[in-house]
């Protein structure tokens, strides 16, 4: 996310609240990925506060305010940033300031980029540069503050002067107006609360909150190299699927059309290692008779489904799942199952587009929602089935950046959206669990399947 703005939750005391009667400046924050906590613009913050006190529990929807945060949405109750179309988490934060303070007085500092757009700085920093202007101090230095930079403020544009030691451009502070109940002295409102109770803001979703599924054991799967290494390879996969027929029947081979009493019809075309083209196996479950050489050359040519089980290329990872006392829109008596996908950066194998050039893996871990009735413990179960046999994730080009050799979606939709449905990826949907067994269905996966 790229644009500033103002914060969350900063203890003030015990409890993380102001004293009571204590008039405190509230910014809303989030938690990027260097750690350093970003204010949300006024306008936002105002927005949240405003969905604050109609439900505590609720979620706020930021492309309401800013057109630029369409892909994002709060959950207050567990105090996490969502990006809809990734599934990216980010923890946010109510912060408290006193009055006298930089925010308190509606004052937030900026500095100029390279391509001339304004960007706001910290809270924490904005404290330290208004407290060093107001006591005319010429300069300042921000290495204390683990960035390399000095401020000069008498060199700062218009009226207010300022500018990086690194040559990137001028500083100047800026008055961040929000609705409230106190004017600073600059007659610009600023939003105040006071006294708040600890009950407006539920905690985090603890461990003793997060439950097992009932019905579906474990919670935890992973895809192994193991597991990949045993799977990629042509010849084994068929080997694992078929006995060796050692006087074959008279008959065609409906791959090659061939006699199977003869060699294949891919001798000459196909060949590998340990598999003669004159070699017969039959498939254990339904009884079929093809050649060894045919089917391995159908599995090579992208038909992964060896009667019935079909396996994909998605690299090695973690899924978890568990659920969560929250109900999605559309489901308000049900509890969630909250899905967690987690897959590393890695090396492409042998089965992917670029064997042994380094793949990316883009926002995970990636969580995902079903409510937990009896169909959202169904297609649990199915994409349990679907995860270890490969076929949630594979290696591509993503279709939202353009980027190559990275982790993508695989043709099994998933709704990564928690409290709303913005880009089609949340809830209400009332035909979403039933898309998604027939997309199951139509990658081998269904319970028929999964039992045998």
């Amino acid at each position: 996310m790229s644009r500033p703005g103002q914060g969350v939750m900063m203890p003030v005391n015990g409890l993380g609240f102001p004293p009571q009667n204590v008039a405190r400046v509230v910014v809303w924050e989030w938690l990027n990925e260097h750690s350093r906590w970003r204010p949300y613009t006024a306008t936002v913050c105002h927005h949240i506060e405003n969905v604050l006190k109609e439900d505590a529990r609720g979620s706020v929807v930021l492309g309401q305010v800013d057109a630029q945060l369409v892909p994002y949405i709060i959950d207050l109750q567990s105090m996490h940033q969502f990006r809809q179309d990734t599934g990216t988490m980010r923890p946010v934060r109510r912060n408290f300031y006193d009055p006298s303070s930089a925010p308190g007085k509606g004052i937030v500092w900026e500095w100029e980029n390279d391509g001339g757009a304004w960007t706001a700085y910290d809270m924490d920093i904005c404290i330290t540069i208004q407290n060093a202007y107001e006591k005319q101090h010429p300069w300042l230095d921000l290495s204390s503050l683990g960035f390399c930079y000095l401020i000069y403020f008498n060199s700062m544009v218009p009226a207010l002067p300022v500018k990086n030691l690194n040559g990137t451009g001028p500083v100047h502070p800026a008055l961040a107006g929000m609705t409230g109940i106190l004017l600073c002295a600059a007659g610009l409102p600023v939003c105040l609360t006071r006294a708040p109770k600890p009950i407006l803001h539920p905690p985090p979703v603890s461990k003793s909150d997060v439950k097992p599924v009932p019905g579906v054991p474990g919670v935890c799967r992973k895809t192994k190299k193991k597991h990949l290494k045993k799977s990629k390879n042509p010849e084994d996969v068929v080997r694992r699927y078929t006995q060796k027929v050692k006087n074959p029947p008279d008959e065609d081979c409906t791959i090659c059309m061939e006699r199977l009493v003869t060699a294949s019809g891919y001798d000459g075309v196909l060949r590998h290692k340990g598999v003669r083209p004159e070699l017969v196996g039959r498939l254990g479950r339904c009884g079929h008779m093809y050649h060894l050489l045919c089917l391995v050359a159908m599995y090579s040519n992208g038909n992964k489904a060896i009667y019935g089980e079909k396996t994909g290329t998605q690299p090695p990872g973690k899924m978890e799942f568990h659920l969560i006392p929250h109900s999605l829109p559309g489901f308000a008596d049900t509890q969630t199952i909250r899905i967690v996908y987690d897959i590393p950066t890695g090396i492409q194998g042998p089965e992917h587009p670029n064997p042994g050039k380094k793949f990316t893996a883009r926002g995970f871990p990636r969580h995902c929602y079903l409510p937990n009735n009896e169909k959202g413990r169904k297609v649990l179960r199915l994409l349990i089935t679907a995860w270890e046999r490969r076929l949630i994730f594979t290696i591509g080009t993503s279709n939202t950046t353009g980027e190559s050799d990275t982790v993508v979606w695989n043709e099994i939709h998933h709704k990564t959206e928690f409290g709303s449905n913005l880009t089609g990826h949340g809830y209400p949907d009332a035909s979403y669990l039933d898309n998604v067994l027939a997309e199951l269905t139509a990658q081998g996966v269904s319970e028929a399947v999964a039992k045998a």
